[in-house]
């Protein structure tokens, strides 16, 4: 595809600036004040504001053995709706993706859709039971990233060996911690003798964060992430893991955002049945208005677009070692059009995704998804 965007706000984590761009070949061309479009097709963006497209770190597709929530197909056109052309997918699968087998049918059949960008996450135990690495070697021909999410690796002395494993082989472990505190606590005094490669998913409590303050500036490496949920809503006994804090936890997060002691935002995207909901299953299906739950937090609290950016976009590219998510010229156009003007509200019968499990219906939120764009396709647009 050849074409321009005119009259747009372009925004990443280290500009603001207006203007036009051409998109050519899946590569964004040419960045100006002024595009003589000639026989150019063009998308009048004014009004609106482009950034990088988003990326997602800890998303729940539910394929194979629970299609009934979720699939692939649903999960990412529900990401190109939210934004995201690029999710990262937990490994509690039925089977669990443990093996070869598990991963190249989820391979394969995200290859047969293409719709986003797809890191399969692998278990760091077989099955999830916390006993029995899996077969490392095997998998790091497919992924770098593995997490027993929705359950710890009680074991310490077997989390401490796989950390150690994950700075010598080369890869990250996303560790998932409940009770949240007391298991963070664990991981980083571990971490501080390993020097392993980790990632601790989705914080919602001031003492945690407290902890994460304590290790960074002693210097210790390693990333963490917040939900928009969690940072939207507090004092709520709906069922998701970790729970919902209480408004001064919530207030931690943003600070804990300002001070850049928490380095992105991943969705924790975890559709439901309504069945399986009044059972108790914990999440919330939320891809598709993820970045409106963040947009409207950081608009209440006075926190840029370009540090949104930098947490939906740029540190997850890092994380992923994927080109830097920024709007640059001769980089891969990878790109979503918002409308920051845009209000709405949360209405779950819309999502695309299988899963309607959400507190949040009736939420009056900002900044809706207008487009989103992948390799220079249009892939979405409202």
């Amino acid at each position: 595809m050849d074409y321009i965007i005119k009259n747009i706000k372009i925004v990443d984590k280290r500009k603001t600036l207006k203007g036009d761009l051409w998109i050519k070949d899946g590569i964004i061309k040419k960045i100006s004040n002024h595009i003589d479009a000639g026989d150019k097709s063009v998308i009048n963006g004014k009004g609106l504001t482009l950034m990088p497209s988003f990326i997602d770190l800890h998303v729940h597709l539910r394929d194979p053995g629970y299609l009934y929530k979720e699939d692939l197909y649903t999960g990412q056109r529900a990401a190109l709706k939210g934004g995201f052309t690029h999710i990262c997918a937990m490994a509690n699968t039925n089977p669990v993706c443990d093996n070869k087998k598990t991963m190249e049918y989820i391979l394969n059949k995200h290859k047969k859709n293409n719709h986003c960008n797809l890191t399969q996450i692998s278990s760091i135990t077989k099955g999830l039971q916390g006993k029995e690495l899996i077969d490392l070697e095997e998998m790091l021909k497919y992924t770098k990233l593995f997490s027993d999410d929705g359950v710890n690796v009680d074991n310490e002395e077997l989390f401490e060996e796989v950390l150690k494993l994950s700075k010598e082989m080369y890869f990250t472990i996303l560790t998932h911690c409940e009770p949240e505190a007391e298991v963070i606590k664990r991981d980083l005094e571990l971490l501080e003798n390993t020097e392993g490669n980790l990632h601790i998913c989705h914080i919602s409590l001031k003492k945690s964060l407290n902890l994460i303050k304590k290790y960074k500036d002693k210097g210790i490496n390693f990333t963490c992430e917040v939900t928009p949920h969690h940072l939207f809503h507090w004092n709520d006994k709906y069922r998701v893991n970790p729970s919902f804090g209480k408004k001064e936890d919530v207030n931690a997060m943003i600070k804990g955002i300002k001070e850049g002691y928490i380095d992105i935002i991943a969705t924790d995207h975890a559709p439901h049945s309504e069945e399986d909901k009044l059972k108790g299953s914990p999440g919330i299906s939320g891809i598709e208005v993820a970045f409106s739950k963040v947009y409207t937090v950081f608009k209440e609290n006075n926190i840029s677009l370009n540090k949104l950016s930098e947490m939906m976009s740029y540190n997850p590219s890092r994380i992923l070692e994927l080109e830097e998510a920024l709007v640059e010229e001769g980089k891969r156009a990878d790109l979503v059009l918002v409308d920051l003007n845009q209000s709405y509200s949360v209405d779950s019968s819309t999502f695309i995704s299988k899963g309607k499990n959400t507190p949040f219906n009736g939420r009056r939120v900002w900044g809706k998804v207008m487009m989103t764009i992948r390799d220079g396709e249009i892939v979405y647009k409202d």
